[in-house]
C-alpha cells in the first residue's frame, strides 16, 4: 500500500541586500567644514562686492517719477453744454474739451460791435469822415469867414480914417461944415468898432476850432476804448470753448454736462506728453561726490526689477523741507538735528520700451555712479 509523500521544507536563510557602509565621523566633519567654508567665502565675496559698489555709488529709495501735470481751468463762468472727453482719453493740443453756454457772451459781443460802430461814426476812420472831424472843418470854415470879415472891417476902418483926415482939413479951411466932420468921425468910430468885433469873433472861432480838435482826440480815444471792449468781448466768447493746452492723457475729470462752473474752477488735468523725469531725494550726506552728468541706474518698482538708465540733470538749490507748508526753523528752543534731503532731478535716457511706460508718481530706486 502506497503512502503519500510530504513536501520537504528547508530552513535555509533568505538572501538580503547589502547595506552601504556608514561614513566615518571624520568624513562628516570634513563635509560640514567644507560647506561652512564655502558659505563664508560666498558671504565675503558678496560683502566685498557690496562694499565696492557702495564706494562708487550713492543710492536712495526715496525717489519717484515726475511729469508735467497741466491743469485745465474755466476762464469764464457759465453752464457746461458739452464735454468731449472721458477719463484717461488721449487728446491733442488745441482740441476742444468742454463747451460752455455762449449765448450771453454772444450778446455782449453784439453790444460791443454796436458801441464800436457808434465810436467809429464819431471819430471817423477807414476813409469815412467822422462827426468830430466834421465839427473841426465847420469851425475852421467859420474862422476863415471871420478872417475875411476882419479884412473887410480893417479896410473900412482905413477908409473911414482917411475920410476923417480930409474932413478935418476942409473944416480948417471952412469948406465944409462942422456937422459933416462929426459924421466922418462917427463913421470912423463905427468902422473901428466893427473891426474890433470881427477880431473878437475870430478869436472865439479859433477857440471853437481848438475845441473841435479836442473833440476829435476824445472821439479817437473813445474809439480805441470801444475797440478794446469789442476785442475783450470776442476773447470772452472764445473762452467758452475750452481747449487742451498740451497733448497728453486726461486725468481727474471734474466736469459734467449741465454743471455751473466759475472762472478759475479746475475742470480736469492733462498728463503731458512732454516727457517724464525722476526726482530722487538724497540725504545731504550723500551729495559730496554727486555731480551733474553722472550715470544713474533706475529700478522701477512697478515692473519687478526692470531697470532704466538715466543721468543726473540738476540738483535743487534748497532742501525739500524748505518748500513744505510749515518749513522747520532751527532757531527754536526744541531743535533736533535731522538729516535733510535734497531733490535731485534725473533725466531718463533709456532702458524701457513703450510697453513699460513711466507714469508720474511711480516709485523708483536710484543708484548714482559717483566714480
Amino acid at each position: 500500500m502506497a503512502t503519500a509523500t510530504q513536501p520537504q521544507t528547508t530552513n535555509a536563510p533568505r538572501a538580503t541586500a547589502p547595506t552601504p557602509p556608514e561614513p566615518a565621523p571624520g568624513n562628516k566633519r570634513r563635509i560640514v567644514l567644507a560647506l561652512v567654508a564655502l558659505g563664508v567665502i560666498l558671504g565675503l565675496g558678496w560683502g566685498v562686492k557690496q562694499w565696492l559698489y557702495g564706494r562708487g555709488h550713492e543710492s536712495t529709495d526715496n525717489a519717484q517719477v515726475d511729469g508735467h501735470l497741466v491743469p485745465v481751468l474755466a476762464k469764464v463762468s457759465g453752464y457746461v453744454t458739452k464735454v468731449n472727453v472721458a477719463e484717461n482719453d488721449r487728446v491733442r493740443q488745441d482740441s476742444t474739451l468742454v463747451r460752455i453756454d455762449e449765448r450771453e457772451y454772444s450778446v455782449k459781443l453784439a453790444q460791443a460791435d454796436a458801441d464800436l460802430a457808434a465810436a467809429r461814426a464819431a471819430a471817423g476812420g477807414n476813409g469815412l469822415q467822422g462827426q468830430a472831424q466834421a465839427a473841426v472843418e465847420n469851425a475852421s470854415g467859420q474862422r476863415a469867414a471871420l478872417n475875411a470879415n476882419i479884412a473887410a472891417a480893417r479896410a473900412n476902418a482905413v477908409k473911414a480914417d482917411a475920410d476923417l483926415g480930409r474932413m478935418r482939413e476942409l473944416v480948417s479951411k471952412q469948406v465944409v461944415s462942422r456937422q459933416q466932420l462929426d459924421a466922418a468921425q462917427a463913421a470912423a468910430d463905427a468902422a473901428h468898432a466893427q473891426l474890433a468885433s470881427a477880431q473878437n469873433s475870430a478869436g472865439a472861432a479859433g477857440a471853437g476850432v481848438a475845441n473841435a480838435e479836442a473833440g476829435v482826440r476824445l472821439a479817437q480815444a473813445r474809439l480805441g476804448a470801444a475797440q478794446a471792449a469789442r476785442d475783450n468781448a470776442s476773447l470772452q466768447l472764445s473762452y467758452t470753448r475750452v481747449t487742451a493746452p498740451v497733448s497728453g492723457v486726461v486725468s481727474r475729470k471734474q466736469v459734467e454736462v449741465g454743471q455751473l462752473v466759475q472762472a478759475g474752477q479746475p475742470l480736469l488735468t492733462i498728463v503731458s506728453d512732454t516727457g517724464v523725469w525722476v526726482t530722487a531725494n538724497f540725504k545731504e550726506t550723500q551729495l559730496h561726490d554727486l555731480r551733474v552728468g553722472q550715470d544713474v541706474d533706475l529700478e522701477i518698482d512697478a515692473y519687478g526689477g526692470v531697470s532704466a538708465k538715466g543721468k543726473v540733470e540738476s540738483v535743487s538749490a534748497a532742501t525739500g523741507a524748505k518748500f513744505a507748508l510749515l518749513p522747520p526753523d532751527n532757531a527754536t528752543g526744541n531743535f533736533t538735528k535731522v538729516v535733510q534731503r535734497v531733490p535731485v532731478r534725473i533725466r531718463v535716457t533709456g532702458g524701457l520700451g513703450a510697453e513699460r511706460p513711466l507714469r508720474p508718481g511711480m516709485s523708483v530706486v536710484a543708484h548714482v555712479a559717483t566714480r
